[in-house]
């Protein structure tokens, strides 16, 4: 167990082999990747500036501190307070004058609840992830995942509801499907058993083959393309653990690979609820064909 340190001067290396004095609370203290438990070894190019051997409370505080986990936390927990204030304003403006009607109304506080939801269960893993107990780390990692699927249904539901906006029918039928698969990723992803992050890619892919879909991305074919670029690009920095792989502990504290997927996330669901807003218009300036179900 680590010893108790009074409030003290800690110095930390910030890139380029620069140090810098940050005060670190009692009884918390940064180690070094050797020095860590090993179910927290996950980038061996991360070597210093990490949190381990703490008790909830602690964990709390640690918010406060320069750690390698900071631009982690406070990259989603912004995140969060912008999807947060994007509701308030959708709800209290750009849903009224848009001229929306009640289902709207409810497919946008779903798409930014499912946002909201995904940052906080990133914000406790990362928050919690050096709790002194292994198991509550991993359930923390688990929400994390977890998170990550219900952040993947908050793009598909407006996407879908909007892409079949004419044919109540098929509208029904693929929300319904995507929901049951979000769900079940959802549970298996929080099941102790069944902890996993390869489930979450392929799980939704079909809407996309259907013509009504293929009809509306085509005509927003541009702003489409942008979103799964982001996305492409945050996953390609998960992965590859660029650029921290070629710069090992120059990057402990700011510019690693998992720090720029927080924020390319946020981007992308931000671009893809812009995105959402202008499919909304577009659907509310052109009349169903008269062959169609609205409703």
């Amino acid at each position: 167990m680590p010893q108790k340190l009074l409030k003290t001067a800690h110095y930390i290396e910030l890139g380029n082999y620069q140090h810098w004095p940050v005060l670190i609370p009692q009884r918390i203290r940064l180690y070094t990747y050797e020095q860590i438990p090993l179910f927290l070894k996950e980038n061996p190019y991360i070597t210093d500036g990490y949190r381990a051997h703490l008790p909830s409370k602690l964990c709390l505080k640690s918010i406060f501190i320069l750690s390698n986990e900071t631009v982690n936390i406070w990259s989603h927990l912004l995140g969060f307070l912008l999807f947060f204030s994007l509701g308030v304003n959708d709800l209290l403006s750009v849903l009224p004058a848009s001229g929306a009607n009640r289902e709207d109304y409810v497919i946008y506080a779903i798409g930014l609840f499912c946002f909201q939801v995904c940052m906080l269960c990133s914000v406790g893993y990362h928050l919690f992830s050096c709790h002194r107990s292994e198991k509550t780390c991993r359930r923390w990692l688990a929400l994390d995942y977890a998170g990550i699927s219900v952040g993947i249904l908050g793009c598909y539901v407006p996407g879908i509801f909007y892409a079949f906006y004419c044919n109540a029918f098929w509208r029904q039928v693929y929300l319904l499907t995507v929901l049951s698969l979000i769900l079940a990723v959802f549970s298996a992803q929080v099941h102790p058993r069944y902890l996993s992050k390869e489930c979450t890619s392929d799980v939704v892919i079909f809407p996309v083959c259907h013509k009504s879909f293929l009809s509306l991305f085509q005509l927003f074919l541009p702003r489409v393309i942008i979103m799964y670029l982001i996305a492409g690009s945050a996953f390609l920095f998960y992965v590859t653990k660029i650029p921290e792989r070629y710069f090992p502990g120059q990057l402990n504290y700011l510019g690693a690979s998992h720090q720029v997927w927080h924020v390319l996330v946020v981007a992308m669901f931000y671009w893809w609820h812009q995105t959402a807003v202008y499919i909304m218009h577009f659907r509310h300036s052109q009349s169903c064909p008269a062959h169609t179900t609205r409703s």
